[in-house]
């Protein structure tokens, strides 16, 4: 009697598809919450900020009142937490679960955000908190930052997103009353628009303003999300696993 051997393969990066949760980002987030390489660049990141306005404090000839302008969400505070929670419920997003989780004001403190805050205060330096957070999650977050005593968090120095994600105008708003030192973020969309056009180039906008890092831009690590996934993606109403295709298609290798 002949014997038959079946033999089935499998295609590892197929197979990972398949079992992937919606997004595939468990260690990004892991990483995120147990490295002591993400405090390091964090409070690398606000060392050199302290540094950074100490030199252009010595230069500051403006009338206006000094200022920084900070993101939130990985810059200020950490989210992590949620976006463990989606992991587990295997979403890569809900926004129900996202005003759920705003509405806790429990996310904990970016490392090195807030001593670095209280710093430029004790230099007169105002500190704007401008995040594209909703409307409806404005007096949550406004919570979430006055109860670990972050400088300046109050109606005047906290803007949301209305309607826009596009901050530019609020950049501008801000700066026509007070002269703004340096601004803190996760995303090169935090800094300027000059960054994440349609018919700009992501790494020449950085390689063209090089000198602005960690002087006047300081940029916190997000492994987690972020505008620089927006251009992995071709198509409309993509699935979790049409992406997820997408991403390995777009992997550099040999």
């Amino acid at each position: 009697m002949k014997k038959f051997i079946f033999i089935i393969l499998l295609a590892a990066p197929f197979l990972a598809i398949a079992q992937s949760p919606a997004r595939d980002y468990t260690n990004a987030v892991l990483w995120q919450q147990t490295s002591g390489e993400y405090r390091a660049l964090c409070f690398q990141a606000y060392n050199f900020a302290r540094l950074s306005l100490k030199e252009v404090l010595w230069a500051d000839t403006s009338k206006k009142p000094n200022c920084v302008i900070v993101d939130i969400d990985e810059t200020v505070l950490d989210n992590s937490p949620f976006q463990g929670h989606e992991i587990k419920k295997g979403l890569s997003y809900n926004p129900v679960d996202w005003t759920e989780w705003t509405n806790l004001s429990k996310a904990d403190t970016v490392p090195g955000a807030l001593a670095f805050l209280k710093f430029a205060a004790s230099k007169n330096i105002e500190t704007f908190y401008l995040s594209n957070r909703d409307e409806k999650d404005y007096a949550a977050t406004l919570k979430n930052l006055q109860a670990f005593g972050f400088p300046y968090a109050n109606d005047a120095h906290l803007l949301v997103s209305k309607g826009t994600s596009n901050k530019e105008p609020r950049r501008q708003k801000i700066a026509e009353t007070h002269n703004v030192l340096m601004l803190c973020g996760d995303n090169l969309s935090d800094f300027s628009n000059v960054f994440y056009r349609e018919e700009k180039n992501t790494f020449d906008q950085v390689n063209k303003n090089q000198n602005l890092f960690g002087v006047k831009f300081i940029v916190l690590p997000n492994p987690m999300y972020g505008d620089w996934e927006k251009p992995l993606y071709q198509g409309e109403k993509l699935t979790d696993k049409d992406k997820a295709k997408q991403r390995l298609e777009r992997l550099k290798s040999y």
